[in-house]
């Protein structure tokens, strides 16, 4: 009973550690001013974080609000923006379960050309002195 339990509980954070810090593959990191005319900005970050934002023509769902409010999505292929990986992940998957297409992303404190564009790891912080 103990053992069964404990694999249970295993398995279920193994799920949660999955769905939040794997990285979700196969979509480009883009820097906002080259996202196509065509993709819809999707803006993930909290209210205050976003308030004052130059993203006047994004729409702003923040990601606890998006199993709420994702019928008010457009169906048009999506370009996301976020704070950090993780609420990247989430947002990504979420709206994959709800049918969205998402063809790139940007993180709001992170340039896409530090990125690598496609290694999740190739991320060099710079000192702002130097």
């Amino acid at each position: 009973m103990i053992v069964s339990s404990l694999v249970f509980f295993l398995i279920l954070l193994s799920a949660a550690l999955y769905r939040r810090y794997y990285p979700v593959r196969r979509i480009a990191c883009l820097p906002i001013e080259e996202v196509p005319d065509g993709l819809l900005l999707l803006d993930l970050r909290d209210y205050n974080e976003s308030n004052g934002s130059i993203l006047d023509q994004a729409l702003h769902i923040p990601v606890a609000y998006l199993k709420r409010h994702a019928r008010h999505i457009p169906r048009k292929p999506l370009h996301i923006i976020a704070r950090d990986d993780v609420e990247k992940n989430v947002g990504i998957r979420l709206l994959h379960r709800y049918g969205y297409e998402v063809n790139s992303y940007s993180i709001a404190s992170c340039d896409c050309q530090e990125r690598g564009r496609t290694s999740r790891w190739n991320i060099t912080k710079k000192s702002k002195t130097a």
